[in-house]
């Protein structure tokens, strides 16, 4: 990266708040969960001033007591507090509806021929923006998480992987992975849509980092984001290939809001500076709720989330009698579940238990408006011991 965008990126951190105002603790108190819902790998409920204020706009919406502009500086709002938890500025980040959305410009972007590295377990949304574009000879070719950096070589034109993969909660090596892409060229697209929220990521590592902010974001379904270099890093990109990848990328969606409010009827173009030219016409009372959940997040800190959920999950592990892990997710495979715990899916059912299965797993996913109670309550139902 040049000059400007280091020394925009250090202003950007030096504005940046380092303290962190809420305790894990203090911060459950804003969630109306029932007992042991374990099951933030498919949604995460809102904290109740997200919940409050989705409300309120809905109210204003229901009897038109207020202009849409007012639910709309949410946007910008969001898009500013997910720089900060990721460690970009505002102007790096474009917002969206969902991951495959977000990536279908990259995707575009690629040159004939291209070959895309992605792990052989990685979530659709991840690998259909780059397989339907096989008619034109791009190949998506897939490799092992566990030797992933190893399988990156020089034909390989961009890595696609997940940050935790939503159906073993496995997380990638991301230094090796980058490290490895950069030796080559390739370009990097990290999916934290199963990570953001309690591991610690930097977008400064990756090429784009896209995230969908329903799950450990506690968001409402329908709000995304993407963090994308800065146009003056990609222009003076060292290296011609990706040079040219920067050229032909453009906001394929680019409409009304894509102008960063300065719309205006037919010609001529007038599209936002920065990741804002790749915002789509946002659903307004999902931003809504979007702000202030990020907000919450940001007022405990990630790395207190990512102390607090791995806890939790590695002490239901070890209840299990499984290996603590880097991961807050416990994925355990249904038919190893049936032969050590018979009976456990309808235990876990009865006793209320949220949890999900995805890729012939179980999926628990432990975040911060858990607490060692419902790691018991779980760990109670699935081995069939009686409660404390």
């Amino acid at each position: 990266m040049d000059i400007n965008a280091d020394s925009a990126r250090a202003d950007f951190e030096t504005a940046a708040p380092s303290a962190h105002p809420l305790t894990v603790a203090q911060a459950r108190t804003e969630w109306d969960v029932q007992t042991a819902f374990l099951d933030s790998c498919s949604y995460g409920p809102p904290p109740r001033r997200g919940w409050e204020a989705m409300q309120r706009s809905l109210d204003q919406w229901r009897v038109g007591s207020v202009p849409w502009p007012r639910w709309a500086e949410s946007v910008d709002t969001s898009r500013e507090l997910f720089g900060r938890l990721v460690g970009v500025p505002a102007d790096q980040v474009a917002t969206g509806a969902a991951v495959s959305q977000l990536l279908a410009p990259i995707a575009t972007a690629l040159p004939d021929g291209a070959e895309v590295l992605i792990p052989d377990i990685e979530f659709t949304s991840g690998v259909y923006p780059f397989a339907v574009h096989a008619d034109r000879g791009v190949r998506v070719r897939t490799a092992p998480l566990d030797t992933f950096a190893e399988a990156v070589d020089e034909s390989t034109t961009l890595v696609s992987v997940s940050a935790a993969q939503s159906a073993t909660g496995e997380v990638a090596d991301i230094p090796a992975i980058t490290q490895r892409a950069r030796e080559v060229g390739a370009l990097t697209v990290l999916d934290g849509t199963q990570a953001a929220g309690w591991l610690p990521l930097d977008a400064a590592d990756v090429d784009f980092l896209a995230v969908a902010a329903y799950k450990w974001l506690c968001a409402p379904r329908g709000t995304a984001f993407l963090t994308m270099p800065s146009q003056l890093a990609a222009a003076h990109d060292d290296q011609p290939h990706r040079a040219a990848f920067f050229d032909r990328l453009k906001p394929l969606a680019a409409g009304w809001f894509a102008a960063g409010g300065a719309a205006s009827y037919g010609m001529p173009m007038h599209l936002a500076d920065g990741a804002r030219a790749f915002d789509i016409s946002p659903a307004w009372h999902s931003w809504v709720g979007t702000a202030p959940a990020l907000e919450l997040l940001l007022d405990v800190g990630v790395d207190r989330l990512h102390t607090h959920d791995l806890a939790l999950a590695n002490r239901f592990r070890t209840g299990l009698g499984l290996a603590e892990s880097n991961s807050a997710i416990v994925s355990i495979g249904l038919d190893i579940a049936d032969r050590s715990w018979p009976g456990a899916l309808d235990r876990l059912d009865e006793a209320g238990v949220r949890y999900s299965q995805a890729g012939g797993n179980m999926r628990f996913g432990f975040h911060l408006f858990n607490d060692e109670t419902d790691v018991d309550m779980a760990l109670n139902a699935v081995t069939d011991y009686p409660p404390a």
